[in-house]
């Protein structure tokens, strides 16, 4: 058993607890719970995804939320999932930076794919898309074979999510009113939603850092809105952003050779879970060609459910401990609508 959360004292006649950490890229939940199940506490905080908010943010903000929801309880296990750890080197290097911490002594540190993965299956053979802030994927087998991706944007051959989307509403409103592009309804979208006069004083804005890209993310939902009204160029991000989504689970069905398996395919983020009827038929359209058989469906749990089930297995926890579990997480994280700082 490892001692306490860093800078609390411990109960000796607390019972020991489980922490699992979920953290993305807007949001942060962490849970503790006792071995049988029960929820002790429950914090929501801001992103905590290295690749945004960097290293040593990321560390402080998963370290104060884990000290949060331990409190005076003696940690016993604590598992960590969070977006942008990619590389084998990204994890590695976390772990280092948490090795210091009084309750990261054997802590599981891994990519929140695969939360997301257990809150939507306990299949063997299974295949996850997360599409939110950007999108990624991971393939699992019963013999422990593994599909990852690097998923670093661009540079890895990915696209979409809510930072691509708003990159292609501000592309296409450039080229819009410059006399380039089509016209579309995107470049009144983009101007309310973001409060601006003018795209060229957007643009100005962003080149000069004194705005930050990030804010293109709202937009995301704005390209579905345009879409269902019948923006021909909406129509056409949307369709991509389809695409993309087939084609990680496309990917990784090959890999793994499971393309002629009833492999569920569960997708899970922000943009997936809009319940877009366009995307979400486009996306099964994609995966029927190559694999019939595949069984599409929506995460409707939280990822932290996930990290959870993860952390209390990892712990020795029994089935009836993960169900009891299973609920009071789920029912929590749907409350949980105020970020802690």
């Amino acid at each position: 058993m490892t001692g306490g959360a860093a800078g609390v004292a411990e109960d000796a006649t607390a019972p020991p607890v489980v922490v699992a950490v979920d953290g993305g890229g807007s949001k942060t939940d962490a849970v503790a719970l006792t071995l049988d199940g029960d929820l002790v506490a429950h914090r929501r905080g801001p992103g905590s995804s290295p690749h945004f908010e960097g290293l040593g943010a990321s560390v402080a903000q998963v370290d104060g939320l884990v000290r949060q929801v331990a409190g005076e309880h003696p940690v016993a296990h604590t598992g960590l999932y969070l977006s942008g750890l990619d590389l084998p080197v990204e994890i590695e290097q976390y772990a280092g930076a948490i090795a210091g911490l009084g309750w990261a002594a054997g802590a599981v540190v891994e990519n929140d794919l695969y939360a997301l993965l257990r809150a939507g299956t306990d299949s063997p053979d299974a295949v996850a898309v997360v599409c939110g802030t950007g999108v990624n994927a991971i393939g699992v087998r019963a013999d422990g074979a593994v599909v990852r991706f690097p998923a670093l944007g661009p540079l890895s051959g990915d696209w979409g999510g809510g930072s691509g989307l708003g990159e292609a509403v501000l592309w296409h409103a450039a080229r819009a009113v410059d006399g380039r592009g089509p016209d579309t309804t995107l470049v009144d979208e983009l101007l309310r939603g973001l409060g601006v006069a003018s795209v060229p004083e957007l643009i100005e804005e962003l080149h000069f850092g004194r705005r930050d890209s990030s804010e293109l993310t709202a937009l995301a939902p704005a390209v579905f809105d345009a879409a269902r009204a019948g923006d021909a160029v909406a129509i056409a991000l949307v369709d991509r952003q389809a695409d993309e989504i087939a084609a990680f689970a496309r990917a990784s069905l090959t890999r793994l050779g499971l393309l002629e398996r009833p492999v569920p395919v569960v997708l899970g983020g922000g943009i997936a879970q809009s319940g877009d009827e366009r995307l979400l038929g486009r996306v099964r359209e994609r995966l029927a060609e190559v694999a019939p058989l595949a069984r599409l469906s929506i995460v409707d749990s939280a990822p932290i459910v996930g990290a959870a089930l993860l952390s209390l297995v990892a712990a020795g926890a029994g089935e009836a401990a993960l169900e009891r579990a299973r609920t009071a997480v789920a029912i929590a994280a749907a409350e949980a609508t105020v970020l802690v700082p």
